[in-house]
């Protein structure tokens, strides 16, 4: 006698997408929804491998801004990127709301699941604005500016339209150290990309290795600036760290630690 099923799937939000259409499809009894490389923990429930489908995924999308709107729409997809342990699970009783309630609202805060996808959305979207606000690029020696992230969230897909349209005229990386995967734009197209780092030598502004020499006396210069044009006598730590908290300070010229 089994527990109902478990889903595993590869960690897109594709994937998760057909598994929702499989779950819908096959009638399944849904216990869990965990990415291939998580570990299975209840041995009574049948394991059952999903593979991404895009039509499948395209159509529980279709399903989906049926019944609610795009804002709604962006809500749920933002949360999935939250990551979060269980969101999965989260966002399949949500969906499930959606398809089963006739009168569905996404502003239904009185139901805790819809309120809970609320929540994570603004949190992931916060994080999308303060990583479009505080991302620094170093010019490198290959003549691509350069910058690394280390986002709560994957904030990667929702900041690529932002980048592409502010630095159109040059090549970029940014780089997500937490996930150990990066962003890069050609003038042309942006693509997904990995590195393998063997060291931190890349965080450290004043290699000469790496960065430019002209980057490096601009990156010297901004924090001298940055350091005259601070009157100490007005400092209000309390409310600098409620604009720019200290979390996001590592991508920060002007915060840098590092010593010349």
């Amino acid at each position: 006698m089994t527990a109902g099923t478990i889903l595993f799937y590869d960690g897109t939000f594709n994937g998760f997408l057909t598994c929702i259409f499989s779950a819908f499809e096959q009638k399944l009894e849904v216990n869990g929804i965990y990415t291939e490389a998580t570990p299975q923990e209840n041995i009574f429930a049948e394991p059952l491998n999903i593979s991404t489908n895009s039509e499948k995924a395209e159509r529980v999308i279709i399903g989906l801004k049926k019944k609610i709107s795009n804002d709604s729409y962006r809500q749920l997809y933002f949360a999935f990127l939250s990551e979060l342990e269980g969101i999965e699970m989260l966002l399949f009783q949500y969906i499930n709301l959606v398809f089963k309630e006739e009168n569905f609202s996404s502003k239904d805060f009185g139901h805790p699941i819809v309120l809970k996808i609320n929540q994570t959305s603004k949190k992931v979207s916060r994080e999308k604005h303060r990583m479009e606000a505080f991302v620094r690029f170093q010019l490198t020696k290959d003549d691509i500016f350069f910058a690394t992230i280390e986002p709560d969230f994957n904030v990667l897909p929702v900041i690529l339209k932002h980048f592409e349209s502010r630095y159109s005229d040059q090549k970029w990386i940014i780089y997500d150290l937490k996930r150990n995967l990066g962003l890069f734009y050609n003038l042309q197209e942006t693509s997904y990309i990995n590195f393998n780092f063997k060291s931190k030598d890349h965080l450290d502004p004043s290699n000469s290795s790496i960065y430019s020499t002209s980057e490096i006396g601009f990156q010297k210069l901004w924090r001298e600036y940055f350091e005259s044009t601070n009157i100490k006598s007005r400092k209000n730590m309390k409310l600098h760290l409620q604009h720019v908290p200290k979390r996001y300070w590592k991508y920060l010229t002007e915060k840098s630690t590092w010593q010349n």
